[in-house]
């Protein structure tokens, strides 16, 4: 980076967040770590520091309005502007769940954070994405989310759930939506891969530091880079 940014990463206490916050941070980097749990979030914290980064903490819960809104005036109140915003944050509720033995509470809860969540944290630092000279959107989606993957027959990813695949495939339609609207930001959304975390009981073949690279490298796109995509490591995944 030829100049320092301000990073944003939500749920970056752990896991692939970690990771993404640790290679923005190394490549200079100012990185607000995003967390619910301030003792995980300042460890976090510490721990990136202790590698070199230049990192702080940003107590967030991206389901509670309050939270937000303080998140995003500590943001503006320490830099005034915003280039990377990481929507990271996720949760997969009861995985795998039918879509006949979906619950409303159910589903309002995994909206509530991989949809409702990105909406909320993405509009309240909106004014300061704005300030940037080169803003950046990155959202955390998955392979499951595509439409085209879970419809192939032989593609591996066409598990039965009515719950976590369609939030994340609402979470593109809103990618889509925002990069027609904001066409002065870069907003994009990523597949991290199967990836050993908490969020799969570490089943995953993949390791967090991997996964967070391609996150890393929309977050740092150039200012020819594409927007509006859906991206794996290996390049544009179908919607």
């Amino acid at each position: 980076m030829s100049e320092q940014t301000i990073a944003l990463v939500t749920g970056a206490n752990k896991g692939i967040g970690y990771e993404i916050a640790a290679g923005l941070g190394a490549l200079g980097a100012v990185v607000g770590v995003g967390a619910r749990d301030a003792r995980r979030g300042e460890e976090a914290v510490a721990k990136l520091r202790a590698n070199g980064a230049d990192a702080f903490f940003v107590p967030l819960d991206v389901t509670d309005d309050e939270s937000v809104s303080s998140a995003a005036a500590l943001v503006e109140e320490r830099f005034g502007r915003l280039d990377v915003l990481v929507n990271n944050a996720g949760i997969a509720g009861a995985w795998p769940t039918a879509p006949s033995a979906a619950t409303v509470a159910g589903l309002q809860e995994v909206l509530d954070t991989n949809v409702i969540g990105v909406v909320r944290v993405t509009n309240a630092v909106l004014p300061l994405l704005r300030r940037s000279a080169r803003p950046r959107i990155v959202n955390q989606s998955s392979h499951l989310s595509s439409l085209a993957l879970q419809s192939a027959p032989d593609s591996g990813f066409g598990y039965v759930d009515g719950v976590y695949a369609p939030s994340k495939t609402f979470l593109n339609a809103l990618t889509v939506q925002y990069a027609k609207e904001l066409t002065d930001i870069k907003v994009n959304a990523v597949c991290p891969g199967y990836v050993a975390t908490e969020f799969n009981d570490f089943q995953g073949h993949e390791t967090p530091e991997s996964a967070a690279k391609v996150a890393i490298r929309l977050a740092t796109l150039p200012d020819d880079g594409p927007t509006g995509g859906l991206f794996d490591h290996s390049g544009p995944v179908p919607w």
